[in-house]
């Protein structure tokens, strides 16, 4: 599932390749991946819309638009496993448009495709008041540099949950998932499976550096493509070499060269880590 750096990666694409665009059609070939409003709502409210912005929050790709009447409203996409926004530049290869759930053509002749194999992403509409309301219950961003390593860990300490499962908790911190807990734990070598309220201040601030250095750096390579996840222009992340975890059970540490082990006793996903050198 598309995680912050995903995200983050097609908003920034979208926002340069979108920004002040005018749809001028709708057309809803999947009803089912729609929220809040309906295939008929979708058309009316978005056709003649400017985008205004592209940006995310959380696991969220966010439109900002600006409909014909001059009401703001919002296209709030959260992509999940298969899940793509496309924005086609000279034609995109008939592949990319064949699980089109939702096109929205703009005036330039362009097309911005919702595309979802399985369906198990949402497109949903909201206005300001809806899109705040959902929002509300997200932890801060990580990457926010007003989320202090205090109050990070002051956070942690409210729950004895494993630490790598209270990381994946989007009310407690917004965008992270399996891959980078797994990832920042590793780093700040701490055991995923410790409760975190066990973590001294000093571990807090030390696993608050590492997650926003992971997160950063596959932004920088543009995501991590290990199945579906593409980028607005279709093209695949480039941070699966960096990983020093995720998806390496059974192959030796990088730090130590003890062979990771892998379980799926927290939250029943699988967690990848080094029983030696994570405390």
């Amino acid at each position: 599932m598309p995680e912050l750096p995903e995200t983050e990666t097609i908003a920034r694409d979208l926002d340069v390749a979108l920004r002040d665009a005018v749809i001028v059609g709708v057309n809803v070939a999947r009803p089912d991946v729609l929220r809040v409003v309906d295939a008929t709502a979708m058309q009316r409210i978005t056709a003649k819309a400017t985008i205004v912005r592209a940006h995310r929050r959380a696991k969220l790709v966010v439109l900002d638009l600006r409909t014909i009447d001059g009401d703001a409203a919002h296209l709030v996409v959260q992509p999940r496993f298969t899940g793509a926004l496309l924005v086609e530049r000279d034609g995109l290869a008939t592949r990319d448009a064949t699980f089109a759930c939702v096109t929205w053509t703009l005036a330039d002749g362009r097309r911005l495709h919702y595309r979802d194999i399985r369906r198990l992403g949402t497109v949903a509409l909201m206005d300001a008041a809806r899109y705040a309301a959902h929002t509300a219950p997200l932890g801060p961003e990580p990457l926010d540099p007003t989320l202090t390593a205090a109050a990070f860990s002051g956070s942690l300490r409210r729950s004895r949950q494993a630490l790598k499962k209270v990381l994946m908790d989007q009310r407690m911190l917004a965008g992270v998932g399996n891959i980078y807990a797994t990832e920042a734990c590793w780093h700040a070598g701490l055991d995923p499976s410790r409760p975190a309220d066990s973590l001294s201040g000093g571990e807090s601030a030390t696993l608050l550096e590492a997650l926003r250095a992971v997160l950063t750096a596959s932004i920088a390579a543009r995501g991590t493509s290990f199945r579906d996840y593409v980028d607005a222009s279709g093209a695949r992340g480039g941070f699966v070499p960096q990983l020093r975890a995720y998806g390496r059970g059974g192959l030796p540490c990088t730090r130590c060269g003890t062979r990771l082990a892998d379980t799926m006793a927290i939250d029943g996903r699988t967690t990848v880590f080094c029983w030696r050198c994570q405390r």
